[in-house]
């Protein structure tokens, strides 16, 4: 018995960590770039079961464990902003950013210029080119982005945004602020990645499977708190009866 309430909270956990994941990837349905996760679990199975007096075998047990929560890279829809200053990313790449934590990485193509001149995402983040952030003034006239990531002005051109791809991008972490990190280096996108000036790449959320996916994982979240109950109810009156019986 004891045995039946330690897979059913293995599997609680588990939904639990899912509700949280899909319940971010809801939240961020209108978050320009934003990358959905999808929640991997397998099966463990213990080879002993040491709760359980028997006089066979010991039973194997079937437990839920995590397999991380990898990064869907699908494409999201592109939308016409006619922003000059707007990048939908082409490909598996990743604009570069400069954060107080260090160099950062992000889908989100929605930029503008600071006070000061510098190209900066909407978090105030410098966005950087292939020689570092970049500052515009205001007598070179407006700035435009080119398919390959050229930055130029009325003075020619100016810089090239940073454009890297990794090697497994689904295990890059998630920050916050539509920002990620790497735990590997970055490697140039090449001519595998382009970009699409004037438009922004939305979230690649579908907004009815991922409700949908909210209401299953709530009800069998539920029902696994119901069988848990019973199972304690079972266990409680199976001792009350053993003392009665002594």
């Amino acid at each position: 018995m004891n045995n039946a309430l330690l897979i059913n909270a293995s599997r609680q956990i588990a939904l639990a960590r899912e509700l949280d994941i899909v319940a971010n990837n809801v939240a961020n349905i209108g978050t320009t770039g934003f990358k959905r996760r999808s929640p991997g679990f397998s099966e463990h199975l213990m080879p002993v079961a040491r709760a359980d007096a028997q006089t066979s075998a010991d039973k194997r047990l079937s437990f839920v464990a995590s397999r991380g929560n990898p990064l869907d890279l699908s494409a999201g829809a592109v939308e016409r902003t006619g922003n000059p200053l707007d990048v939908a990313i082409r490909g598996d790449a990743f604009l570069a950013v400069q954060t107080p934590q260090g160099e950062r990485y992000t889908r989100s193509g929605s930029m503008a210029l600071s006070a000061s001149g510098d190209l900066v995402t909407l978090e105030g983040h410098p966005v950087l080119t292939d020689s570092g952030p970049i500052t515009l003034s205001a007598q070179e006239g407006p700035a435009s982005i080119g398919p390959d990531g050229t930055i130029s002005t009325a003075q020619g051109a100016r810089g090239k945004l940073k454009l890297v791809r990794f090697e497994h991008p689904h295990m890059l972490e998630s920050l916050g602020a539509n920002l990620l990190a790497a735990s590997e280096a970055p490697q140039p996108a090449g001519t595998q990645a382009r970009v699409e000036p004037g438009a922004l790449e939305r979230s690649n959320v579908s907004s009815v499977t991922e409700v949908a996916r909210l209401v299953e994982v709530s009800r069998a979240y539920s029902g696994l708190a119901q069988m848990v109950q019973r199972t304690d109810e079972l266990r409680r009156s199976t001792i009350s009866r053993l003392a009665e019986a002594n």
